[in-house]
């Protein structure tokens, strides 16, 4: 399945990796890491993941406080926001 970010989606993961490279780089690497586990989950089988209010599919992520939002369509699916589970849930959602 092909698998694209919405470019403020993309944008979202670089702001966060750069937070964590303020900590230390190896916090920022095992952010990155989890991101591309996390796509390659939803790439595989975006149906596992279970809808979230706003209608776009969620996957969490496991050891950072994020979750991705994916629409996903025919043969494709697209990550639309990387956001904090704290953040304000309408955050992201008019980038469709």
């Amino acid at each position: 399945m092909a698998l694209t970010f919405h470019p403020r989606a993309a944008l979202d993961a670089r702001m966060i990796a750069q937070k964590y490279a303020g900590v230390s780089e190896k916090l920022m690497e095992r952010f990155w890491c989890e991101v591309d586990a996390a796509v390659d989950l939803i790439a595989a089988n975006p149906r596992r993941y279970h809808f979230d209010p706003s209608g776009l599919r969620r996957l969490n992520l496991k050891k950072f406080p994020y979750h991705l939002l994916f629409e996903e369509k025919s043969n494709d699916a697209r990550i639309i926001v990387i956001r904090h589970h704290n953040q304000n849930p309408s955050f992201g959602l008019r980038r469709r």
